[in-house]
């Protein structure tokens, strides 16, 4: 798999980001004030730069990481000679929970937080906001997915999943899109949808209220801590740390003015 892992993502890549461009503009959820031309190539700039980077300072894949820790018996897995379909699911599960708890870190920490306000400060919301961050949170991001996948001895087909769902699934929960309510209500029991993702970057901090990011800030920080993976029935009221003043499809969609 390893000759083909990175064919494999941007194959996905580019078709999610197609696919979701297009409802974007036959379906759009609100208009958008930002000149589309200028934000989209700045934050698919930002994507490559990240790219480049990461390969730069980090040679090793996630996927090169698995093989390795196959080859010489890293990691939980291999330890106890779990079936590898079990492996695959609890691998998959596993890395979406150290990301979760990465971002709620980087919304907690200020440190951190100055990192991924890069993320927040987008003049709009849309599928490149879903792709838009800054190249040290990515950095960060890759270091831990790596230790991960060799403390578990993640299988290399669990680490491509993993990373063609967490890029789909980002793209997609950050969609400018217009989903039917109905569709939209079923689809927050396994996903977090654009509507229930967009009170996390909205300016309107008093509508939600955060366990977890308790002090005020010069900059305008989301008080939500609740990100990409954690999905609930629009009539639950927390979730990961947050209180819904407003439903979801209620959402504030107030974000920072382009001028």
């Amino acid at each position: 798999m390893l000759p083909y892992e990175i064919p494999i993502r941007l194959a996905a890549f580019a078709g999610v980001l197609v696919l979701m461009a297009a409802w974007e503009l036959l379906a759009p959820r609100r208009h958008q004030a930002a000149e589309r031309p200028l934000r989209w190539s700045s934050n698919l700039g930002i994507v490559v730069l990240d790219t480049v980077l990461v390969r730069i300072l980090v040679p090793a894949t996630g996927v090169g990481i698995a093989f390795l820790a196959e080859a010489r018996g890293w990691g939980l897995f291999h330890a106890f000679a779990a079936p590898a379909w079990l492996a695959v699911i609890v691998s998959v599960i596993a890395l979406d929970l150290a990301i979760y708890l990465q971002h709620v870190l980087f919304h907690a920490v200020p440190a951190l937080w100055r990192l991924h306000r890069m993320h927040h400060a987008d003049l709009a919301f849309d599928v490149t906001t879903g792709v838009r961050f800054h190249p040290i949170e990515i950095l960060l991001s890759m270091l831990i997915k790596l230790a991960v996948v060799a403390a578990l001895g993640a299988p290399a087909l669990a680490v491509v999943l993993f990373e063609v769902v967490l890029n789909a699934t980002s793209m997609f929960n950050h969609g400018n899109v217009r989903v039917p309510e109905r569709l939209d209500r079923m689809l927050r029991w396994i996903v977090v949808t654009p509507d229930m993702h967009r009170v996390h970057h909205s300016v309107e901090a008093d509508l939600i209220r955060s366990a977890v990011a308790r002090k005020p800030s010069r900059d305008v920080q989301p008080a939500s801590t609740s990100g990409a993976r954690c999905p609930r029935a629009p009539k639950r009221s927390e979730c990961a740390g947050i209180t819904w003043v407003v439903p979801p499809a209620a959402a504030p969609m107030d974000f920072r003015s382009p001028k």
